[in-house]
């Protein structure tokens, strides 16, 4: 089993990024963390005869590590009541994989298990959940498994690792990560 984990989060080492790492303890995972890529929004040309244009960005390199992995875990903040913008920007470019020769997208990403893990302000539990749903709407539509997902709670830098509900939500999915190992 290959696991990679794609940070969505603009801040090192922010709440999303703490939980995450909580999760991966012991456990060998590749780490992807966006704010590092230059991955640039989508012009959308689904529906013009020429297609997408190419881009010439870091996308390609980043989806092309992903789709060798069997577990994806998106790990971003609540911006907004919604994934980061750089998280959004990079799954936005999925619609280039879908009508990319190079690669049959669909089929590589199905079957693939998804977990996401959110950290947020205020009532993030409640305020995240429609995040949750727009996450199980895309994995529906590349038919990958959404095994789960965790939201904790934390505005400043470190405060999700004062949650205890947080924490042990990762250190169960952490042992279920590793017996799947």
């Amino acid at each position: 089993m290959k696991l990679i984990a794609i940070y969505g989060s603009s801040r090192e080492k922010g709440n999303s990024e703490l939980l995450t790492e909580q999760v991966l303890k012991e456990i060998p995972a590749e780490r992807i963390y966006l704010r590092e890529k230059n991955i640039l929004p989508i012009v959308d040309k689904r529906h013009e005869a020429e297609g997408f244009s190419p881009v010439d960005d870091d996308y390609h390199e980043v989806i092309t590590r992903v789709m060798e992995h069997d577990v994806i875990i998106f790990a971003t903040p609540l911006y907004w009541y919604g994934m980061s913008g750089i998280m959004k920007n990079f799954i936005d470019r999925w619609s280039h994989s879908l009508r990319d020769d190079r690669y049959n997208f669909k089929e590589k990403m199905q079957g693939k298990k998804a977990y996401v893990i959110i950290a947020g302000g205020e009532q993030a539990r409640i305020k995240g959940l429609p995040l949750v749903q727009q996450f199980q709407y895309i994995f529906d539509f590349m038919s990958m498994h959404f095994a789960g997902y965790m939201i904790g709670q934390g505005n400043k830098p470190g405060d999700v690792l004062q949650d205890d509900r947080a924490m042990s939500d990762a250190q169960y999915l952490n042992q279920q990560l590793k017996s799947m190992i």
